[in-house]
């Protein structure tokens, strides 16, 4: 199935089998409410540092480059191209907002009738501005008179014509392209080096306690154990209806927008048509086994076992919301 093999996100790594592998999916799947949940209301430095260990980790569990190479690469260009423009883009804070009225009538009327001179123009050879200095006058000074800073503090980092970056348009770069990157890739990792049925497991004992509730814990995992396994048929009956089309050359151009719209709608039914009957293939299969209620017919995916690698796990994740709460904070 060359079209699974192909997709970059969402595979499972069968081999080899990392430590990552050997960690238990409850404790894997609490790390990965933590690279979603941590990147809340945490500073730019807290942001960086989870991209830091998500690399880190990945290249301790030796996955192999081939892997990660194809889902890591493009998911950095992606974060650094959100980076890029969320830097150079207004940062909102320029608006300036003018009541209707004056705030002061009287001292507006006794302003002088004479406007101030124009500032002259920029040269042709020079119409943005490069290399000149923006100076902006403070309300109630001269024009060309700047007062000192009293500290090296600059809100603008770099100013080149149009280009302006600022303390607060490199905060919103920082965190969105690394929120981008981390919910992305932690979940990608997740999937990578967890098996379906064991997701469903770890799913499914976290939310145990809510048969106090009479909820339908097992008929959920069930489900979603049964969604999870039907993803490759679908992929599998798309990649059969695509080669099935290229097979008979038809000429795209002849046929108009109008009648390859009709082809492609009747393909659309096909597939439909063909999930159904696997779908339908499925209950049958399990109604013949006596597979009739989830309660009665439960089926063990996988055994829960924590060995000293999942208790390390606990205590660094402990560490790491310690460290959050205390140093993590945004300012």
């Amino acid at each position: 199935m060359d079209l699974l093999r192909s997709l970059p996100l969402g595979l499972y790594l069968e081999q080899p089998i990392t430590w990552l592998h050997r960690l238990d999916p409850r404790i894997k799947l609490a790390w990965l409410m933590t690279f979603l949940a941590a990147p809340l209301l945490a500073n730019s430095f807290w942001r960086l540092l989870l991209v830091g260990f998500l690399m880190i980790v990945t290249i301790l569990a030796r996955i192999p480059l081939r892997v990660w190479r194809q889902q890591m690469v493009w998911l950095l260009v992606l974060s650094l191209m959100v980076f890029a423009l969320t830097m150079f883009l207004p940062d909102g804070l320029k608006t300036r907002h003018q009541a209707r009225l004056p705030v002061d009538e009287l001292a507006f009327a006794q302003q002088p009738a004479t406007l101030p001179p124009t500032p002259a123009p920029r040269p042709w050879y020079n119409p943005w501005g490069v290399g000149q200095p923006t100076v902006l006058p403070l309300p109630g000074t001269a024009p060309d008179v700047a007062l000192p800073q009293p500290t090296d503090y600059r809100y603008v980092l770099f100013q080149r014509g149009s280009l302006t970056v600022t303390q607060r348009s490199l905060d919103l770069a920082i965190r969105y392209g690394t929120l981008l990157f981390t919910l992305l890739y932690s979940t990608n990792l997740f999937l990578l080096v967890t098996a379906p049925e064991e997701i469903t497991a770890a799913i499914e004992d976290w939310m145990s306690p809510l048969r106090r509730f009479n909820l339908p814990i097992t008929e959920i995992a069930l489900t979603l154990t049964l969604s999870l396994r039907f993803i490759p048929l679908v992929l599998e009956e798309v990649q059969n209806l695509v080669r099935s089309i290229s097979t008979r050359a038809i000429n795209w151009r002849k046929l108009g927008w109008r009648r390859a719209l009709q082809i492609w709608l009747i393909v659309a039914e096909r597939l439909l048509n063909n999930l159904l009957l696997r779908a339908e293939q499925i209950a049958s299969a399990m109604k013949v086994r006596g597979f009739t209620s989830p309660n009665d017919h439960q089926v063990q995916w996988h055994q829960f076992q924590l060995r000293w690698g999942d208790w390390l796990a606990i205590v660094s994740l402990i560490g790491l919301w310690s460290a959050r709460l205390v140093w993590g904070w945004e300012l």
